[in-house]
């Protein structure tokens, strides 16, 4: 396998057919920064995250940088069965370090530095033991995955073991029960080379076969693509399984090398379940439907069981409902010592057979010499489960044709009495979501359904016609009926109901912010109403737009479907001055199935306001008005599919938002840019080719040409042959000698998003450029689908400016 790098001097490559240098047809132009106005919101410290244990005893700050560096994107890095790994230190190669640690009681004023990080902290899988005692973490050097464990209570950390970790399939480490040691995936000894491609001449061709099956694969990235890839795969995910004790020279191996997919301890700890990926691969699916064994072992490495074989998934029936046939879902019941639950479908997997239950859940009791016991049965698909105690579980089931959702508590040692459905909705129904379930940590240190006096407790969102005012409500066990205990009654802050961390107190963990200050957790007493306590005190780091003008707007599409957005004016702008401003409109489609639910807003204007790439923000200071998340629904209702009418109901969405803005007074509808990033790309296109509506367009990491993803893409499940005029319409590609508006193409050099290839765009801009379109293509070098290097953001805030300026206000 051969590794390319970029020089250390870097160079960019834009491709253009406008302004700059219009008679040439590429641009070498060095990086770029934005004007100071926005490079002073975008160049600032980003705030630490932060970890509370269940006992809301401390809590753990996690630093790390605004951005990486291109340097960083800039390694090794090896692609097969959908992973992207760097294969010199073995660890995903897209992964965000952790930089610090540091640490503060609840109560305390400051925080604590943790005593003997390494140099150079380059953290990550930060694992909190069962006992919360212990914080395990991996460490990358530049030879290897070391790993790592810090002391809550004396707040030091140490390296604890010599040999390098493999953490290529994901995060290596898994604590044990009590937290005295743990399993981790370690390289094995003498492995491997990898194969360079570059230097192997193949022994024959490729040679792929279809069995005449019907199947509906999506088009996924990354996949292997010969008998070497394969080779380099064992190679890159075979590990050895140690067990590490907390104390310096107590390891041993637990189990030979083998491609390790997941380990789990039972809630007792006695027995750990342990799933490895099995021959044959493919070469048309990623790794996660590869063939899978799963075995439990004695917590001593004693095998105890094959509990679940799963085949290779490269046939499937069609429909985001249809499933696999066999054992799914397979996981350890929270509140029994050692109990597996699994479901299994009923109808085959497949949603086009009519069936009155869709799946059947059972449990199966350790050592598992028993037949598994039958508990549950479902209509819809089975969609997860939240244990209690014997009396006590709910679960929850989908259809995701209809949208539709329905909740059921069952006794888990009652099987003769009928499960008790006690909602039923429309999932995106969000004004009547009645909440989750709160939990809480049991006997066994797992997270299962907190019971107090016959009551369970719910905590919502609080989406209403009025605004968001998110609840706590008691839901009793007996009569099935909620009862309101809390909701948040602020007007002029958004709150949010993280958890409840003292059920007989009335303690919730909560996060307040407004629009100009920055999101801080608080502790609130929800059963006495008292002013919260603070817990955190980070400061407003974007106090440039304390002082603009923030609103949500809701208005009607032309059918009646309500809309809204959150609407920036520039901070000195006088709306009673006559003066028209360039309008800027950021969006993403989505699908519903109904207007109701289509009609629903969840923008809240309280929320703080944080500039990012992902959106239009930063352009309020350089006096532009911007429409951020303007909703654009694409509604197929009863038999119809949204996609049917995706063109026209995208175009209304588009003029009822500018009709909405133009109303107002604020703009001049003459000069209106639209953008989107990934799906919102795709929007972007094909509104410029199928409306006058706009001045300019951004379209980023777009797909532009369906047939390029014949078995779906996005929300469609049909594929092409299904509806061929649906693909076509909805492909900018096939309509590209509409396109007549200035556009901004901007892809990652190496997006990882399954049917986003970066060959969209290039080929879209080569269809774009032969019919004589104003348009400008800009590649970000070593991105995936997000992007993430600094250099290459504040250049991309820069490209979009000059086009802002060019087309908008010139």
């Amino acid at each position: 396998m051969k590794f390319t790098t970029l020089p250390r001097l870097f160079t960019m490559i834009f491709v253009t057919t406008l302004f700059y240098a219009p008679i040439y047809g590429q641009e070498n132009l060095n990086y770029q920064t934005p004007p100071k106005e926005i490079l002073e919101l975008a160049d600032y410290e980003r705030t630490p995250a932060v970890m509370i244990d269940s006992h809301n005893k401390f809590m753990i700050f996690t630093y790390r940088n605004t951005y990486k560096s291109l340097d960083e994107l800039n390694q090794p890095e090896l692609r097969l069965a959908g992973l992207r790994i760097n294969p010199v230190v073995n660890i995903s190669s897209t992964v965000t370090y952790i930089n610090n640690l540091k640490i503060r009681k609840v109560g305390e004023t400051s925080e604590t530095q943790f005593v003997g990080l390494p140099s150079n902290p380059k953290i990550s899988n930060i694992q909190l033991s069962p006992d919360e005692k212990n914080l395990a973490f991996t460490h990358t050097t530049d030879s290897g995955v070391e790993l790592w464990v810090a002391n809550i209570e004396s707040r030091r950390a140490n390296k604890l073991f010599k040999r390098y970790l493999n953490a290529n399939m994901g995060n290596p480490i898994c604590w044990s029960r009590d937290g005295s040691y743990l399993i981790v995936r370690v390289l094995p000894q003498n492995r491997r080379a990898i194969i360079d491609e570059s230097k192997n001449i193949p022994n024959g061709p490729i040679v792929s076969i279809s069995e005449g099956k019907v199947s509906q694969n999506r088009t996924y990235q990354d996949l292997l693509k010969n008998k070497n890839d394969e080779i380099n795969f064992e190679t890159i995910a075979s590990s050895e399984l140690w067990r590490v004790g907390l104390k310096e020279g107590d390891s041993n191996l637990f189990l030979k090398a083998d491609i390790y997919a997941s380990e789990s301890f039972s809630p007792d700890g006695e027995f750990i379940m342990i799933t490895t990926i099995e021959q044959p691969y493919s070469y048309i699916v990623p790794l996660n439907r590869f063939p899978q064994i799963s075995r439990v072992y004695s917590k001593d490495g004693e095998l105890i069981k094959e509990v679940n074989s799963v085949p290779l998934i490269e046939i499937q029936p069609k429909g985001f409902s249809s499933t696999r046939i066999g054992k799914r879902s397979m996981d350890w019941r929270a509140d029994k010592p050692a109990t597996l639950y699994f479901v299994e479908a009923l109808d085959g997997g497949d949603q086009s057979v009519k069936a009155e239950y869709r799946d059947m859940m059972y449990t199966w009791e350790a050592p598992f010499n028993n037949e598994p016991k039958q508990m549950i049965k479902v209509p819809q698909r089975f969609a997860g489960v939240i244990w209690g105690d014997d009396n006590t579980a709910i679960l929850r089931d989908m259809w995701y044709d209809t949208r539709m959702t329905s909740t059921y508590i069952f006794s888990p040692s009652s099987l003769s009495l009928e499960p008790k459905m006690i909602t039923r909705r429309n999932r995106q129904d969000v004004y009547s979501d009645p909440g989750s379930f709160e939990t809480r940590k049991n006997q066994y240190g797992r997270y299962v359904l907190a019971i107090e006096n016959g009551n369970l407790l719910l905590i919502g969102d609080g989406y209403t016609k009025e605004g968001q005012f998110p609840f706590i409500d008691e839901f009793n066990l007996k009569t099935l009926k909620t009862k309101r205990i809390y909701q948040s009654e602020y007007k002029d802050k958004k709150e949010d109901i993280i958890s409840i961390t003292d059920f007989k107190k009335g303690i919730a963990l909560v996060r307040i912010q407004s629009k100009r200050d920055y999101p801080n957790y608080y502790l609130r007493n929800f059963r006495k109403k008292s002013d919260p306590q603070m817990l955190t005190n980070f400061p407003n780091p974007f106090k440039k737009l304390e002082r603009v003008h923030k609103e949500v707007i809701k208005y009607r599409r032309n059918d009646g479907v309500v809309l809204s957005g959150t609407l920036y004016l520039p901070e000195n702008y006088n709306k009673n001055s006559g003066e028209k401003l360039p309008l800027l409109i950021w969006a993403y489609p989505e699908e519903f199935k109904d207007a109701s639910s289509a009609s629903q807003s969840t923008h809240n204007p309280n929320e703080f306001t944080a500039p990012s790439y992902g959106s239009f923000v930063y352009w309020v200071v350089r006096g532009y008005a911007v429409l951020d998340d303007a909703s654009f629904p694409i509604i197929g209702e009863g038999s119809d599919e949204p996609n049917d009418t995706f063109v026209e109901q995208l175009v209304a969405n588009a003029k009822a938002a500018i009709d909405a803005v133009d109303s107002l007074g604020y703009i001049d509808r003459n000069r209106v840019g639209v953008g989107g990033h990934s799906y919102g790309a795709f929007m972007t296109a094909n509104l410029l080719s199928h409306s006058n509506l706009f001045a300019v367009g951004i379209a980023r990491s777009g797909a532009y040409n369906r047939t390029l993803t014949p078995f779906g893409f996005q929300n469609e499940q049909r594929n092409y042959w299904d509806a061929p005029n649906v693909y076509n319409t909805m492909s900018p590609f096939m309509n590209a000698f509409k396109m007549k508006t200035p556009m901004l193409l901007v892809h990652g050099e190496a997006d990882n998003n399954p049917g986003t290839f970066t060959l969209q765009t290039e080929r879209y801009f080569q269809a774009l450029k032969g019919l004589g379109a104003p348009v400008r293509m800009v590649i970000l070098p070593k991105e995936s689908h997000g992007y993430a290097a600094k250099e290459n953001i504040l250049h991309l805030l820069w490209e979009q400016d000059q086009f802002f300026e060019k087309y908008l206000k010139k």
